[in-house]
């Protein structure tokens, strides 16, 4: 799951109804919207199949261990990821399903690995140090035996004190944070409680109208809001001086306070991805506690000595990356072609082997493929199969995939008119306990008769609200339904999400076989319903 920008939100918009390409197909749809006040079919029986075949014969864990211990981190663009896809098609490919592929989808830029990395601070007491480089940065070309200084520069006056002093050097740039004990557990599941809150929630308000600059809605700055835009344009200003500074000293390597505590290190983005403008300095993000203990050596004026080897390759040859599709062909042959979509991202980051984050969803998805061939679902529609790269770094792969597809919002293709529903799982390893309707109110009476067979497991709560940082958006965004369940948080939040702790140890094997059996019988429904799911009204965002 990505919290990058790039998954977006809209800003001060005019809001117009309209009727676009999308928008017919809602028309063409819409008698649904009065027979689902009906109660909603449900196959009982099939039900019962998918059940026992999920937590009988399960194979998700098996699927997960191959994502995560064989393949190891799946970082868009790398060897790694695509030796995943590899074995997954041809998983999917034993299991029965229909021409698993790759498509294409790009640029995104070149790929990266971690291929060694040491890290020992060597004086004045030795001790190894738990860190990671952050991802598209270079190595150090070798072992680097060097002093640790730490940089302090916040205004102009400071870039003297430096100059012609850093070469070769190890430095720290960010002072020393706060690091508080946790007085509570670092893993958890929904109380019902916070079930009900979210049942309560609202429908979601369609996007405020006007809102442009100037008129009535421009707002004017306080003497107090001026002065603090003004200090903080000053600070980026310096920042981006203070980088460059830095490069130009040939400083050996970066050391960054990882965000994290307990020698859990979360990793991110480190540079650009475009060959055109690598980066020339390797940064590492290390343990708060072994970052800490460092900055407080040298704050007493001790030196300190440090040793880095860093090895990191960068591939070139292809700047695209893929997504992974495979289908489980419909049946009926006025239905056939409509299509039934189950999705997750297959891309992760490095740090740790990418298992809640999100080999978790992927092997949720592919499980559910697996059930419903091997209890011989055939279902009238297509139930299709997406795995998505690029997720992490802004849904890129899924909003190819949309695009090439389906169109756009104001411009769909053929195929939207035949798409029923995209289902997606990238919440970590945890139990759904319900599904986010995505302000599509018409959706409620379906989901509420296909979680009954799972109350038993506690699946029970749909909200009315939206959430986001992950692929259903992408479908969403162009008024297609696409959906996100609610799922226990279990340590999502606190411990594995981008982090070096995520891997299969902390995967809950009895929730991912709920998991997979959920999707799969959401799926066959969807699949086997007289109509395609209701859409929301369509709505033209205009800037």
């Amino acid at each position: 799951m990505t919290h990058s920008n790039a998954a977006g939100t809209r800003s001060s918009h005019r809001v117009t109804r309209t009727l676009t390409p999308i928008a017919f197909a809602v028309l063409s749809v819409a008698p649904f919207s009065l027979r689902a006040q009906a109660v909603e079919p449900v196959d009982n029986a099939i039900v019962a199949k998918i059940r026992d075949e999920a937590f009988t014969r399960s194979q998700v864990m098996n699927v997960m261990s191959y994502l995560t211990d064989v393949s190891g981190p799946r970082l868009t663009g790398s060897p790694n990821t695509r030796k995943a896809a590899e074995w997954s098609m041809a998983e999917m490919k034993k299991w029965g399903l229909t021409n698993p592929r790759l498509e294409s989808w790009g640029p995104f830029g070149r790929g990266w690995t971690n291929d060694k990395f040491y890290a020992q601070v060597t004086a004045p007491v030795p001790f190894p140090v738990i860190a990671y480089p952050q991802a598209w940065t270079p190595g150090t070309n070798g072992l680097v035996k060097s002093e640790v200084i730490y940089v302090k520069i916040n205004e102009e006056a400071d870039f003297a004190k430096y100059k012609g002093k850093l070469q070769g050097k190890i430095v720290m740039l960010s002072p020393m944070r706060e690091v508080a004990a946790n007085f509570t557990a670092l893993g958890s599941r929904l109380t019902d409680e916070q079930l009900e809150k979210l049942a309560q929630a609202p429908l979601p308000a369609p996007p405020a109208a006007g809102g442009g600059r100037g008129g009535a809605s421009a707002v004017s700055l306080s003497a107090a809001d001026s002065a603090r835009r003004a200090q903080q344009q000053a600070l980026a200003a310096i920042t981006a001086r203070r980088q460059a500074f830095i490069l130009d000293e040939g400083v050996a390597a970066i050391l960054e306070p990882g965000r994290g505590d307990g020698g859990t290190v979360f990793t991110n983005n480190g540079q650009s991805r475009d060959p055109k403008t690598p980066y020339k300095i390797p940064l590492v993000a290390m343990a708060i506690e072994h970052y800490g203990r460092i900055f407080r050596v040298l704050e007493k004026g001790i030196p300190v000595q440090m040793e880095l080897d860093i090895k990191n390759t960068f591939y070139d040859n292809d700047l695209n990356s893929f997504n992974i599709i495979a289908e489980i062909p419909g049946t009926d042959p006025k239905l056939k072609d409509e299509v039934v979509m189950l999705g997750a991202h297959f891309d992760s980051w490095h740090a740790g082997t990418g298992a809640t984050d999100n080999a978790a969803g992927s092997a949720t998805m592919m499980e559910a493929m697996r059930i419903l061939k091997a209890i011989g679902a055939n279902p009238k529609r297509t139930i299709r199969i997406g795995l998505w790269t690029g997720e992490e770094q802004g849904l890129y792969g899924s909003r190819a995939y949309v695009k090439d597809h389906y169109g756009t919002r104001d411009s769909a293709t053929a195929e939207a008119a035949k798409f029923s529903v995209y289902l997606n799982l990238d919440n970590g390893t945890g139990a759904i306990r319900g599904v986010y309707q995505q302000g599509n109110a018409n959706v409620a009476p379906v989901f509420k008769e296909w979680m009954k067979p799972f109350a038993d497991k506690g699946i029970k709560t749909l909200t009315a609200g939206n959430t986001g940082g992950t692929d259903h958006q992408a479908f969403d965004g162009v008024g297609l339904p696409g959906f996100q369940f609610i799922q226990d948080g279990i340590e999502y939040g606190t411990r594995t999400h981008h982090s070096s702790m995520d891997t299969y140890e902390r995967v809950q094997a009895e929730d991912m076989k709920l998991n997979s059996a959920v999707l799969a019988a959401f799926a066959i429904h969807a699949a086997n319903r007289a109509d395609l799911i209701p859409r929301k009204p369509a709505v033209k965002v205009v800037p």
